[in-house]
């Protein structure tokens, strides 16, 4: 009997073809609209599906969770590790790509010349406009999040994917009162939200059954539409500080895994490999939540009460890669267009981008729409606002990808190490 070839492989041999399909075609003049009408869409067909099942895995397994606990005390103790931990990794992220941005100076010696054609393309433009608006509407303060956090309508916050919090703030209060009515009287509900608990990460299993395919579809989109190629050329030393600044990343999670969890980097990352696999891919924390949730209590051996709070939590707060991104383009752009910062504008920096990390929609190019709110911050001219946000979109995309997969990395790690810190870290059922 042949044995079957790991979905990580599988997953990755679809990414290679992907790439490959999507630069062959990318040579013709039908190449294009021939992929976006018909492969893209089974990657998008894919996207969609695990969107389907993102709420109603995090109502069932976050409820199922807490309501298992059998101890209210417990949920106290992981939601205030989960908080500390995301809150420290950001902090770490930021600290690091601020720190290798003014080590590299990614922005330093860009001629007149190449700014103008990086940011002549007409059509970048209306995308810039749209994003400076969206960060408009995206700023608040504190107060205004908190309330932002409780619905007045959970059928209404259930059928968006960006109210995730609101989500589980309910999921969270039903979970609780469900502890404090007795055994007996949740007993029905509990075995309604088991069941449906089951009944999603079996659908989790049928649609990643499809990921390899997905990957292609969605590789040889991004592939097939960069055309820029002396302009991606221009922006590689950009491109490579906040690639190098994300592996930095990697490193620490790797260090914690190591050191406090007592377990092998190496083998860490080969049982998350599908899940950052379908991160870069997609370029969506809340796509890929599902299956790192499977992995994580699967092939990590996670317990579920801990998992079904960390990750759902780390999709829409925990945003490592994007706020170290934050870091690196603030600097880069600061310094491609001449505007000084100061030691105090960094301090801002990190204040600004951790905030903005909590609440981000866990969907694809957020990040530049955060990137404006943090500009802002340090008083960068709003006349060169527009230009250096146009100046870094040529590359955004693939470092969308990138990012997303720290992001998906951070949550996992998080989650681990919460669940070692309160023995809830077993054996896993499957091993790879």
């Amino acid at each position: 009997m042949k044995k079957k070839i790991a979905l990580h492989w599988q997953i990755g041999i679809g990414m290679v073809l992907g790439v490959v399909f999507g630069l062959l075609l990318g040579k013709y003049e039908w190449g294009r609209p021939f992929v976006e009408n018909w492969i893209y869409p089974f990657g998008e067909l894919f996207i969609n599906l695990l969107k389907l099942i993102a709420i109603p895995l995090i109502i069932a397994s976050l409820i199922k969770g807490i309501s298992d606990m059998q101890d209210i005390s417990k949920l106290s103790s992981i939601g205030i590790r989960t908080l500390m931990l995301y809150i420290f990794t950001t902090i770490c992220a930021i600290t690091i790509g601020l720190g290798v941005a003014n080590i590299v100076k990614p922005g330093s010696g860009i001629s007149e010349e190449t700014i103008t054609q990086l940011t002549s393309d007409s059509d970048k433009a209306d995308i810039v406009n749209q994003r400076i608006s969206d960060s408009q509407t995206k700023t608040k303060n504190f107060v205004e999040f908190i309330v932002d956090i409780v619905p007045d309508n959970i059928l209404g916050a259930m059928s968006d994917n960006n109210q995730m919090l609101q989500v589980i703030f309910f999921a969270v209060l039903l979970g609780v009162s469900l502890l404090l009515i007795g055994e007996e009287k949740a007993k029905p509900l509990k075995r309604f939200f088991d069941s449906l608990n089951d009944a999603v990460l079996k659908m989790v299993d049928l649609i990643i059954k499809i990921a390899p395919v997905a990957v292609f579809a969605l590789l040889a989109n991004v592939v097939v539409g960069t055309n820029d190629i002396d302009v991606l050329v221009a922006l590689l030393k950009y491109s490579f500080t906040v690639i190098g600044s994300l592996f930095l990343m990697i490193v620490v999670y790797m260090i914690f895994i190591s050191v406090y969890v007592k377990k092998n980097p190496l083998w860490f990352l080969r049982q998350m490999s599908p899940v950052q696999l379908l991160a870069f891919s997609t370029s969506s924390s809340a796509a890929t939540l599902p299956v790192n949730m499977e992995r994580v209590q699967e092939y990590i051996g996670v317990d579920e009460e801990v998992s079904s709070f960390v990750l759902p939590v780390g999709a829409t707060i925990n945003m490592d890669g994007t706020s170290l991104y934050q870091a690196v383009a603030t600097i880069f752009i600061c310094e491609a267009l001449h505007f000084d910062i100061t030691f105090a504008d960094q301090l801002t920096i990190i204040f600004t981008a951790l905030l903005a990390s909590i609440g981000t929609a866990a969907v694809p190019g957020v990040g530049v729409v955060m990137l404006i709110i943090v500009l802002q911050s340090i008083n960068f001219p709003a006349d060169k606002l527009p230009l250096g946000i146009a100046l870094i979109l040529s590359v955004d995309r693939i470092l969308d990808m990138c990012r997303t997969v720290i992001n998906v990395t951070g949550d996992a790690t998080v989650a681990t190490v919460v669940a070692k810190s309160v023995g809830k870290l077993g054996e896993p059922k499957h091993k790879d």
